[in-house]
Order: C-alpha cells, then sequence, then structure tokens
C-alpha cells in the first residue's frame, strides 16, 4: 500500500485540488471495503452453519461466478486483468529508473531511452528467478529504502513550512485532469489481487478483517501527508514525480535511493506476472511447455515488452493514470462488487446490496472516463 508510486499523488493534487484530499480518503475506505467483500467470496456457509473457506484464489472465485457461461471464462478474466496490471506496474519501475538516471547523470550526454536501456541491462538477472525467496529478500530492501526516501522528502518539507499557503489548492479543476489523478490515486491503493493469498497465510484468518481496517488507515494517513506536504511546499511547481522538485544537494541522494527502490520492487510484479502465464500455458500435458528453457523464454519475452513499452510511453503520471483506470478500477471496485452480489445475494440485506452496487458503477464510471482521458493525453504527448 505504500508503494513508489505515492511519489506521484503531490502533482495528482495540484490537478484535483481539494477534491483530491476527499479521493485519498475515499479511495482509502472503498478498497478496504471491496478488500473485505472479496475475502467473504472465498467462503460458504456449511451443514453447521459455520464459514468455510472454499476458494482459494481469485481466479476461484471468478470461475464460479462464470460457471455457468463457461468453467474457465471467469478465470481468464482475471489472470488476463492481473497481469496487465503486474506488466504495466513493471513498465512504470522502469520508466522510473530511466528518469532517475537521466537526472541523476545530466553531465553524461545520453537520451532518456538510452537510460532505459541501461535500467534494462541491470534487470536481465530478473530472468533466473525461480522462486519467491530472492524476491523476498529484494522487497525488504526495498522497504528499507523507501522509508528512507519518504522521511528525506517530508524533512525538507518541514523545513520550508514557512512558504506554505491554503491558497495553492485550486477551486475550479479541469474536468480531463481530475480523472487522470483518479486513476493515479487509485492505483496506489490497489492491492486486492494479493489478499486472497495474504489471508489464507494469516496464523489467524479472524483477524483479517481488523488488519485490513489498520493498514487502511495508516495507508491513508501516510499518503495523504505526504502529498500535502509536498504539495503546500511547491504549489503550482509540483512535478509529476516529487523528488525532482528537490534541491540539487538532496536531488541526486533521493534519486539514486529512489533508482535503488524501484530496481527492487521491479523483480515481485515481475515474477508474478510471469507465474501466471506460465502456469496457465503449462496446465496441459505438453511437457514441452513445462521445460526450464520455455519458462526462461516467457520471462525473457516479458522483461523485453516492459523496455519497449517503456520507451513508447516515457509519462509517468499518464501512465500511472491509465493503468489505475484500466485495471485498477476493475481489479479494485468492478469484480469484487460484482462477485460479491452474484455469490452472496440472498443473503445480503438491502443496505449492503446497494453499498455493492454503488460501489460497482463508481468503478465502471471511474474506469471508463479514465481510460478516455488518459489515453486523450498520451496521443496529444504523441502528437
Amino acid at each position: 500500500l505504500q508503494g513508489i508510486f505515492v511519489l506521484g499523488l503531490p502533482y495528482a493534487l495540484l490537478h484535483s485540488g481539494y477534491s483530491g484530499l476527499f479521493l485519498l480518503i475515499l479511495a482509502a475506505a472503498l478498497c478496504c471495503y471491496t478488500g473485505k467483500i472479496l475475502i467473504a467470496c472465498l467462503y460458504e456457509e456449511n451443514e453447521d452453519g459455520q464459514l468455510t473457506r472454499v476458494r482459494d484464489t481469485y481466479e476461484d472465485i471468478a470461475n464460479t461466478c462464470c460457471k455457468n457461461l463457461s468453467p474457465e471464462l471467469g478465470g481468464i478474466l482475471v489472470n488476463v486483468t492481473q497481469v496487465v496490471e503486474l506488466i504495466m506496474t513493471c513498465i512504470l519501475y522502469l520508466v522510473v529508473s530511466g528518469n532517475l538516471l537521466s537526472h541523476s547523470f545530466p553531465y553524461i550526454p545520453l537520451t532518456e531511452k538510452t537510460w532505459y536501456v541501461i535500467a534494462f541491462v541491470t534487470l536481465l538477472p530478473c530472468v533466473f528467478i525461480k522462486t519467491l525467496k530472492m524476491v523476498s529478500k529484494l522487497s525488504q530492501l526495498c522497504s528499507l529504502v523507501h522509508f528512507i526516501i519518504i522521511l528525506v522528502v517530508m524533512t525538507y518539507c518541514l523545513t520550508q513550512i514557512h512558504k506554505w499557503s491554503w491558497a495553492k489548492f485550486r477551486l475550479s479543476i479541469g474536468f480531463e485532469e481530475f480523472l487522470v489523478s483518479v486513476g493515479v490515486i487509485i492505483f496506489s491503493y490497489t492491492s486486492q489481487i494479493f489478499l486472497p493469498t495474504l489471508e489464507g497465510n494469516m496464523k489467524n484468518p479472524g483477524e483479517f478483517r481488523c488488519m485490513l481496517n489498520w493498514t487502511h488507515f495508516f495507508a491513508c494517513v501516510l499518503k495523504t501527508t505526504f502529498a500535502l506536504t509536498a504539495f503546500l511546499t511547491w504549489g503550482e511547481e509540483t512535478k509529476e514525480v516529487i523528488t525532482e522538485n528537490l534541491p540539487s544537494f538532496l536531488q541526486t541522494i533521493v534519486n539514486l535511493c529512489l533508482l535503488t527502490k524501484a530496481l527492487l520492487s521491479y523483480p515481485l510484479p515481475f515474477f508474478a506476472a510471469t507465474e501466471i502465464v506460465y502456469s496457465c500455458i503449462s496446465r496441459g500435458n505438453h511437457s514441452n511447455y513445462r521445460s526450464p528453457i520455455f519458462a526462461l523464454g516467457v520471462r525473457g519475452s516479458f522483461l523485453l515488452l516492459t523496455l519497449l513499452m517503456a520507451t513508447f510511453i516515457p509519462h509517468f503520471v499518464l501512465l500511472t493514470g491509465l493503468t489505475g483506470s484500466v485495471t485498477g478500477a476493475v481489479m479494485t471496485f468492478l469484480l469484487p462488487s460484482l462477485f460479491h452480489l452474484k455469490l452472496k445475494w440472498k443473503k445480503l440485506c438491502f443496505l449492503e446490496k446497494c453499498a455493492d452496487t454503488s460501489v460497482f458503477i463508481l468503478g465502471f464510471l471511474c474506469s471508463l472516463t479514465g481510460i478516455v482521458c488518459s489515453i486523450k493525453g498520451l496521443l496529444e504527448v504523441f502528437g
């Protein structure tokens, strides 16, 4: 919940004004709610009226809901959406890495695309990652670096408190820019694809709802505090990635920390995406699809795909907004509410049905309008 994309939140506030602060809180509440109803879909009551876990994954829930149409249709839909979100996340890490390298070494006469290639080369060992053991170690280091970055930025912003002014907040905002900001904010909270596995591995799954409440509460407080202090410090001059606003003596240090974090963050979504694709392909009895060479080819292809996409779409916030609108809204709002209504309709009270329906409609509108505006923004950049 506290990923590198928190660095785009001050820029989102620039284009969403006071409504952005409200959205940061609303998104946390809605994501917490949809996380709970998604986990509720894993359980059914047995003959004694006790809840029993009868499903294990997001894919299992989707297959159950779509079994009348096709036994595997729901799972395919969820897997495709998950892979798109994970790959887009990898692309974002690569874009950030290239941008950071470019700003950290401005005296080296290389284009930004060349820096993408350099970052790509450092990520080549990812094709040899076969288990989560190595990924978990990298993620631990990543978390440590993340808190160092946030501490440095927040400390500098607090030294500039004499410059803060609420007048920097917009009362009137552009509709299209606002919708892109919505996508950025949603994407910063997305975690639903990991929740079934997380809940299934908890020592006491009964504490899941309490855990979700507290983590989303603290994530909301941290994100809102960080975005607010950074925006009040720089106002209209707020950049897409907030660390670009730091003075030069801090910028190089923070950028190198960010570069380390981005590169350490890349293996987790990359590993998850390639594992989904590889497991789907190798489900049959085709022994060729289960060979180590084929697995290496799948990982290598995905790695190359992220480089090509990063080269063609090198815009951090627009890409974050598009990802949040397309996959974030679908996995976080649309599918959990739809599946909950489908599986629990007879047991839900009127208010619960209204809540699920409202979340579904809100997610659909955010997704549709966000996609249109983000794509339009990207087309204008290329035009």
